[in-house]
């Protein structure tokens, strides 16, 4: 294949705004509120020292690379990506705290590495020494501004969705949400990283309010498969970037760069297990924290440390040439190692992780069991209620009332044992309950593709029909 030029600035534009604004949106907020204190450790103070280290190994072992290109390598290979870690946790039996721990160390972590990145390709792009530009007092500067202005879209955009009722304009003002929020804050010096987060977050707390359930469902289908899409074409650039790249290098500074690789590897993974092991031991001896990191969930942590799509997205937006038109410094061994750290930490600790959460026996969350269980018996409660109110508004649909009152009344009877003892033959017989109804959906089914087929029904009439089946059946597995 010929090889694929892109734009750098472009691909930062593009990829990340969707990809952290959709995490934070779908973040939960008591979560993320709870756990500040680490989130912040992680996704400032850890991605800072991760940063620092594999700038000062960059240093020793590369011949003639400068400090700034030295912390732009390690501003991209330093901020984890979580997708691939929560995708594996949410599958496996892990408290719900770690999850929500990996959630909101990605949503910050990218705003950290990403300022930093930004301030070192300018040091190295106007050739002056990085600790001119106050890498503090502008990450502070940055922060303030990406912050309000995420805020400022987020309340514009509340009041603008709050009176559509158009589904595919809902999705397409969310779609453009995200670069609303970016293109902004970027404009005026400030992280267009955390504006996007802010916006996210601000949203997704009042997604109830402002969108109807035709656009949840839709949007949340566009949504996943705008990231998916988003994350393969990333990879796919840096598949081909490196392809290049073995055509014009030799086999000797392939391998040479593939060995710091691994070793910014091992120091990364080291890193982050100090930090973490040290955090918790931390608040075991200050006696701080409300509820102190179990070596176990400490342990998960550090091996859950995977980098992924926005190192990719950082290392292929490094510029090419500098102002005056000369190659920018080291460009194509910043790919070449950046790939090695994706390859090793995505496969290496990706394939490896449900094996340490199996061999840990972490066990599930009781207590979202628990308010899940007494939510439900709550709705359940005020649908009677409600049923008991209509019966005496209503009383020529007394069948219809009496029909949904024992609907309900079953639903109730099932909460309450599941409630009461998890786990026992009342969740058996849910799923013998979801077998029968999912069985009776499949033979109306075959009965409208039937007359479909004779001529009966047009296809008009059977998507129609078949839309109420799919909801019916979605609601049931839900």
């Amino acid at each position: 294949m010929p090889r694929f030029e892109v734009d750098p600035d472009t691909i930062l534009l593009l990829v990340l705004p969707p990809i952290v604004y959709v995490a934070a949106f779908l973040t939960p907020i008591r979560s993320f509120r709870n756990e500040l204190g680490n989130i912040v450790s992680l996704a400032i103070g850890l991605v800072l020292a991760s940063t620092f280290v594999v700038a000062g190994l960059a240093l020793a072992i590369v011949p003639a690379i400068t400090l700034p290109v030295a912390l732009a390598l390690g501003a991209i290979v330093s901020p984890p990506d979580e997708v691939a870690a929560t995708a594996v946790a949410e599958r496996l039996a892990v408290p719900r705290r770690i999850i929500g721990l990996l959630e909101g160390e990605s949503l910050l972590n990218d705003a950290t590495a990403l300022t930093v990145y930004r301030v070192a390709v300018a040091a190295a792009l106007a050739a002056t020494p990085v600790l001119t530009f106050g890498l503090l007092g502008r990450f502070a500067v940055v922060s303030v501004i990406g912050v309000a202005v995420g805020l400022f879209v987020g309340w514009v955009i509340t009041i603008v969705r709050t009176r559509l009722t158009d589904v595919p304009v809902e999705i397409t003002v969310s779609l453009l949400t995200p670069y609303a929020a970016y293109l902004p804050a970027e404009l005026l010096g400030g992280s267009g990283v955390l504006a996007a987060v802010t916006a996210g977050l601000y949203l997704g707390r009042r997604s109830s309010q402002i969108m109807g359930s035709d656009a949840r469902l839709a949007g949340r289908a566009v949504w996943e498969m705008l990231v998916f899409l988003l994350n393969g074409v990333v990879f796919l650039l840096i598949g081909l970037e490196i392809s290049a790249l073995t055509n014009q290098m030799d086999r000797a500074t392939l391998f040479e760069l593939a060995g710091l690789g691994v070793l910014i590897s091992i120091a990364l993974i080291a890193v982050r297990a100090i930090w973490i092991f040290g955090m918790a031991a931390w608040q075991r001896i200050v006696k701080r924290a409300r509820q102190p990191l179990t070596i176990s969930e400490a342990t998960v942590l550090s091996w859950a440390g995977m980098r992924g799509v926005v190192s990719l997205a950082a290392a292929l937006a490094v510029p090419t040439t500098l102002p005056g038109g000369a190659a920018f410094p080291a460009r194509d061994p910043l790919v070449v190692v950046t790939f090695t750290v994706i390859l090793i930490t995505l496969v290496g600790q990706g394939l490896t992780l449900p094996l340490l959460i199996r061999a840990l026996h972490l066990g599930g969350d009781e207590d979202t069991r628990h308010e899940e269980s007494h939510a439900r018996q709550k709705l359940i409660g005020e649908a009677l209620r409600r049923i008991d109110e209509l019966e005496t508004k209503w009383p020529d649909h007394k069948p219809l009332i009496d029909q949904l009152r024992s609907s309900y009344q079953h639903r109730a009877e099932h909460e309450e044992q599941l409630h009461e003892a998890p786990g026992n033959e009342a969740e058996q017989e849910l799923v013998e309950h979801r077998q029968i109804r999912s069985d009776v959906i499949d033979a109306q089914r075959d009965a409208l593709r039937a007359m479909r087929d004779r001529g009966a029904i047009d296809d008009d009439v059977l998507r129609g029909i078949e839309r109420e089946l799919d909801l019916e059946e979605i609601r049931m597995e839900a």
